[in-house]
């Protein structure tokens, strides 16, 4: 399993991508959330993939950072299956809002050729809490991540047996869905600035968190590796660093604070 951050940067940033990424497994891909424009579309090639290579997405919440590239996605994609230059289908996954939001994009954003190729060949999929599907040869579960600002859901992936990752959209992981991030191999999960840095940002009026609470969480629920992101922009040339340097204090398993295009494997 690899993961290849296509944004890691939260909804204001301009240095950087929104918060986005593609979970690949056996030569299938797995696309979660697609950014705020149709910068997705260069950030998907700039990875290495073409959009023929992404045939399942999941939008975690409506929030125009995460939401809106996908138009872009249905409407590139609904013209190369027009031209047959498209293999096979695409299926998105999300909550009831999302997928209606969705429709509305598709309704009245798109022409009609490119609409008439959803619910036939592009699949809305309304995922509730607790849904366990199989996407790219493994179980995935979503859950409501009980957002205060607005309906999210993230997901737990089972990838090799007995190996499982967690992501826990752009919030805090409240005390109600803890279990499913307790004991996780690979935790994926926000820190929108460094805990020093938290009277510039102000992450606690966002429903953010910083990079010493979510290593705090991490380290609590025994989880073995974290990956930091939906982060602020400012000095991405010393990102690394300096949120590894707080991390370290707070967390003892490993820690990565990625950039955008780079991969890992897990």
């Amino acid at each position: 399993m690899k993961i290849t951050m296509l944004g890691t940067g939260n909804a204001l940033v301009t240095e950087c991508f929104n918060t986005c990424f593609i979970l690949s497994s056996n030569g299938n891909n797995f696309m979660i959330d697609s950014g705020g424009g149709n910068v997705i579309l260069h950030q998907i090639k700039h990875a290495g993939f073409s959009l023929d290579d992404i045939h399942d997405i999941f939008i975690t919440h409506s929030h125009i950072d995460h939401l809106l590239g996908i138009i872009w996605v249905i409407r590139i994609s609904a013209q190369l299956m027009n031209r047959n230059k498209f293999s096979g289908d695409i299926n998105i996954y999300s909550h009831d809002e999302v997928i209606s939001l969705i429709n509305d994009f598709v309704e009245k954003l798109l022409l009609p050729y490119q609409a008439a190729f959803v619910g036939k060949r592009i699949h809305l999929h309304t995922v509730n809490d607790g849904d366990k599907i199989n996407i790219i040869g493994h179980d995935v579960k979503f859950f409501d991540i009980h957002s205060e600002r607005t309906k999210q859901f993230g997901f737990v992936m089972n990838y090799d047996s007995d190996k499982y990752l967690t992501f826990c959209g752009d919030e805090p992981c409240c005390s109600q869905c803890e279990h499913y991030v307790k004991g996780t191999d690979w935790l994926i999960h926000e820190a929108f600035c460094l805990y020093s840095q938290r009277e510039i940002f102000k992450p606690y009026e966002k429903h953010h968190s910083t990079v010493k609470d979510t290593c705090e969480l991490a380290e609590r629920l025994s989880v073995k590796n974290l990956i930091l992101t939906h982060t602020e922009d400012s000095d991405l040339q010393n990102r690394r660093k300096l949120y590894t340097e707080e991390a370290v204090n707070y967390f003892n398993g490993n820690v990565f604070i990625p950039c955008d295009l780079e991969t890992l494997t897990l």
